[in-house]
């Protein structure tokens, strides 16, 4: 998988704070999305950690997979904001493409996996097993060019 050129147009901190190493911790792994919702047609603005794999962003819905507001309303509207709110500030509109194709899937989930089982940040995030993710719906981020 290539590299996330949609990241090339926006300033170098914005980048960096996009572009989390296994050194992150969750607090830095912690945004806000503000999606259409499905029923409403209303924004509605959620909580969600984000992720990095092969140089890509990506919205998960973690271990377990369970049914998600946030995936059902991405998929009727993908068009989204990308929130950032810890450290860096910053409203990054967004698009997302879900990821369905099998072993495309257990890649990115095999990255996330090995990422968070880094030794970076003690007792926020508890060893992970790839099994308990393999359910997980997940959604590939493009972020559109700065205003």
């Amino acid at each position: 998988m290539s590299a996330d050129s949609s990241l090339a147009p926006w300033p170098d901190e914005v980048r960096r704070a996009v572009e989390i190493t296994p050194a992150a911790g969750t607090r830095e792994r912690i945004i806000d999305i503000t999606t259409t919702g499905r029923r409403t047609g209303l924004p509605r603005r959620l909580e969600i950690f984000f992720y990095r794999a092969h140089g890509r962003t990506y919205l998960c819905s973690g271990a377990g997979g369970g049914a998600t507001s946030w995936y059902a309303n991405l998929l009727a509207d993908p068009t989204f904001v990308f929130h950032l709110k810890h450290g860096v500030r910053a409203d990054l509109p967004a698009r997302a493409t879900p990821v369905t194709d099998p072993s495309e899937r257990r890649a990115i989930l095999e990255a996330i996996v090995d990422d968070l089982n880094q030794p970076h940040d003690p007792g926020t995030i508890a060893p992970t097993r790839l099994e308990d993710w393999l359910g997980s719906r997940i959604m590939r981020v493009e972020f559109d060019r700065p205003v």
